[in-house]
């Protein structure tokens, strides 16, 4: 279709950009760290490190992985929470000419398996409040490099100290592991210090990371994202950021984990490339303490779903947060409902942005322009170097104003899902990503998601698919059949709700859950669980689960 969005955009941002100006993320990396050296580049619990530190602290990480007996190309793994750690873990690995492969800390021993098998994982640095999952699956897996690291590690001294002493003495978060081979992740740093680092050649096309997504065929997949993607990305989104963000004067607020595309490229990569700080929350479950950080620094940007946007308008003392230096906010990975943008700008007196993304675009393709004056309910209109097209089921465009498919094609389409060509293949067709959505667009080129063509059940942003919840559930014994839906949910905006076919009347709702959360991660588990004597198929025994969800 006719990009009819350009004559809305503003007249300093481009039609298109240059996804080769950069030959990799290590490219844009050096000349931050270099531009920037006395700015802080990341806060988290007190402690800041400014960018000098940060480039001292990932080049010796890359020279440790780099003498470990790794090679350029070879899969690190990183899984914790938003730490210190992590930029220095990220940008390490990518330094080293290797390729990251982000894990969520609160996998199962099932899920972990899986992704450290299916990407080859040979080395992971990991916080030791995750490491007994490690364990219980280190022996099916290629990994031979395990760094520990504690909460606590990069804080000074004392704090360091008292810090870790709480969390396993007094909290009791870190339940016991059997890994012991496993090194440390500050002697690495130690270790890599006094070794010699090799600047490889890194170029576009080589793996920056292996970001999983979830799928249809119920395991997750490995989207290959090349450098010349990130970069893409990286000067799709900050074209239209110029606009607004002055480098090296803003601050940004990092609530989502780094370890999920969207914070990772929105806030991570970005501000890295615009030289500003983020300030790192570790839990931002704990909404009292999120909102006391919150007031200790002068935020001019915040990021994240619908969710967090929700709990933090609902926890005491946030209306009493200065937003005057606040230059946006911005909700992506799920819809942003209209009646928390409506409150939002209330109270804060600034427009909750909303964008669009996938895993496998790196993930932004569409964003509404940040001088937006009120909410529009609007994913907004593609980032410059993106065509998207509607299309019905036989593949035709639609007209303005009807609904169809939402096809994208631009440089931050993912290479393909590692050892998938056939989920590669039915997934980009022609350079056309199908992003599985259902859109509208308007005449000033604004797009509206309407529907979601698949069964993807969204729970606070995170991509929930039916097929695995319902291979978890057919494992118990007393299991038939079961059928996953998404409900709605005024926090989360969709829980998993299981309807099941039982073969032993004694078997409880509450029996199926703590069943599944024995192997699924917490937002995966059915909160509602509902018995039948049949699920609703089609002709040919394919359970149709809209009618359940219509139901």
């Amino acid at each position: 279709m006719e990009r009819i969005w350009l004559k809305n955009y503003d007249s300093k941002v481009p039609a298109d950009i240059d996804p080769d100006r950069y030959s990799s993320i290590v490219d844009i990396f050096e000349q931050s760290v270099e531009k920037y050296s006395s700015n802080v580049s990341y806060i988290n619990m007190g402690k800041s490190i400014t960018f000098a530190e940060l480039d001292g602290l990932s080049r010796d990480f890359a020279a440790y992985l780099q003498n470990s007996g790794l090679k350029k190309g070879d899969a690190v793994a990183i899984m914790m929470p938003n730490l210190i750690q992590y930029p220095v873990a990220l940008f390490g690995i990518l330094r080293a000419g290797m390729t990251v492969v982000n894990v969520n800390p609160l996998y199962t021993a099932r899920e972990l398996q899986h992704q450290l098998s299916d990407s080859n994982t040979k080395a992971i640095v990991i916080v030791e409040n995750f490491a007994c999952t490690l364990a219980d699956v280190i022996k099916d897996t290629a990994v031979e490099t395990v760094l520990l690291t504690s909460l606590g590690d990069m804080l000074s001294p004392v704090k360091k100290i008292l810090t870790n002493f709480v969390v396993k003495h007094i909290k009791k978060m870190v339940p016991a592991f059997d890994l012991p081979n496993a090194g440390m992740f500050l002697t690495a740093l130690k270790e890599g210090h006094s070794q010699s680092y090799q600047r490889p050649e890194v170029t576009g096309e080589d793996l920056a990371f292996l970001q999983y997504t979830g799928g249809t065929t119920g395991v997750s997949k490995g989207a290959m994202l090349t450098h010349r993607n990130i970069v893409a990305n990286l000067e799709q989104t900050s074209t239209i950021l110029e606009t607004v963000v002055d480098p090296g004067k803003e601050l940004v607020v990092t609530a989502l984990p780094l370890y999920h595309i969207f914070a990772l490229q929105a806030n991570c990569l970005t501000f890295i490339k615009f030289g500003c700080p983020n300030l790192l929350i570790t839990n931002p479950r704990d909404m009292p303490s999120f909102v006391a950080e919150l007031a200790k620094y002068p935020v001019t940007v915040i990021t994240g779903v619908n969710t967090l946007f929700n709990g933090l308008l609902n926890t005491p003392g946030f209306s009493d947060v200065d937003f005057r230096k606040i230059k946006f906010s911005l909700g992506g990975g799920a819809a942003v409902q209209r009646p928390v943008a409506e409150r939002w700008k209330k109270t804060t007196g600034h427009v909750l942005l909303e964008g669009y993304g996938l895993t496998e675009c790196c993930p932004v393709v569409t964003v509404n322009p940040p001088e937006l004056k009120a909410y529009k309910g609007s994913i907004g209109m593609p980032v410059p170097s993106t065509d998207i097209k509607l299309v019905d089921e036989e593949g035709n465009e639609v007209a303005m104003g009807e609904a169809g498919e939402m096809l994208v094609k631009g440089p931050q389409v993912m290479k393909g899902y590692l050892n998938r060509p056939e989920a590669t293949e039915e997934m980009i067709v022609d350079g056309w990503l199908a992003t599985g959505d259902i859109a509208t667009y308007d005449q000033d080129g604004y797009f509206y998601i309407v529907d979601r063509k698949k069964d993807m059940i969204l729970v606070s942003g995170f991509n929930v698919f039916p097929n695995e919840i319902e291979e978890v559930a057919a494992m118990h014994e007393d299991v038939v059949e079961a059928a996953a839906v998404g409900v709605p949910h005024e926090v989360s905006g969709e829980i998993v709700k299981l309807v099941a076919v039982r073969k032993n009347p004694e078997l409880s709702e509450q029996d199926l859950i703590d069943h599944c959360r024995i192997h699924l991660t917490g937002y995966k588990v059915p909160k509602k669980v509902e018995f039948t004597d049949e699920l609703p198929k089609s002709n040919v025994g394919k359970i149709l689960r809209r009618e359940l969800r219509d139901k």
